[in-house]
């Protein structure tokens, strides 16, 4: 048996999330139903992260067994050619120790935001960012988004559907920076709580556009209540960018 370590990239659009489900499409079953193809095995994909509908990925990491001997470079070009029509692309594949995993051996996760700042609709980038039609104000996005960087009780802008044991997590890096039209929003610390990245985007938007005060994000924060969040921002614009690891597998 080897362990193949993937790097996935995918449009979120047609999917119901990374992991499987029985409502709908997923990338998990994209990955596994064209593994098994190439293999003749019934796999298991396990990933660093989890996405939901509409979320897109430009570098997550993902891992599977396979027992039927094959190079790295034939079965991420197999998985690709049995992957098509899907939006889904193995990057990068390689064999990795046994004791390597996508989603435990990995210490740190960076998601990106998109928001289109303007009013005409969007064409291109129709289904991969935000659009929001208010002018921006993205160095007040900024200033406040360092409030919520650090160790802290994230209940507010947690899902309620959120599985995790505890609502602290620790935020290494929220910053917010305008390229023209664009605002993006850079999110990175060792692990997220559900749509915490999405409710912590929607409350900057918020104050961007000025309808909260800077000072109304720490008060939401200290609130520790999902009732205190002003607003959650659409899936559409959230991308899982990076996934570290102590060292390369």
């Amino acid at each position: 048996m080897t362990r193949f370590a993937l790097t996935l990239e995918f449009d979120g659009t047609p999917f119901v999330g990374l992991q499987r489900q029985e409502s709908g499409p997923s990338v998990q079953q994209a990955v596994e139903e064209a593994a098994e193809r190439v293999t003749g095995e019934r796999v298991t994909l396990h990933s660093a992260g989890r996405t939901d509908a509409g979320v897109h990925a430009l570098a997550m990491r993902s891992h599977l067994d396979i027992y039927k001997p094959i190079e790295p470079f034939r079965l991420m070009e197999a998985l690709n050619a049995h992957l098509r029509p899907d939006p889904v692309a193995v990057t990068h594949c390689e064999a990795v120790p046994d004791d390597w995993h996508a989603r435990y051996s990995c210490i740190g996760r960076r998601y990106l935001y998109r928001i289109v700042n303007r009013r005409a609709p969007l064409t291109i980038d129709l289904n991969r960012a935000w659009q929001v039609p208010q002018e921006l104000d993205e160095n007040t996005m900024h200033r406040a988004a360092q409030t919520l960087v650090g160790r802290h009780d994230f209940t507010t802008f947690r899902s309620a559907h959120c599985q995790a044991e505890s609502p602290v997590k620790t935020l290494d890096r929220l910053e917010v920076e305008r390229t023209g039209e664009e605002v993006r929003i850079h999110a990175a610390a060792r692990s997220f709580l559900h749509h915490q990245v999405r409710s912590m985007v929607g409350c900057l938007a918020l104050v961007g556009m000025g309808r909260w005060r800077e000072a109304q994000l720490a008060e939401a924060l200290a609130a520790r209540d999902r009732q205190a969040l002003g607003l959650n921002a659409p899936p559409h614009g959230l991308y899982f960018v990076e996934a570290v690891y102590v060292t390369s597998p």
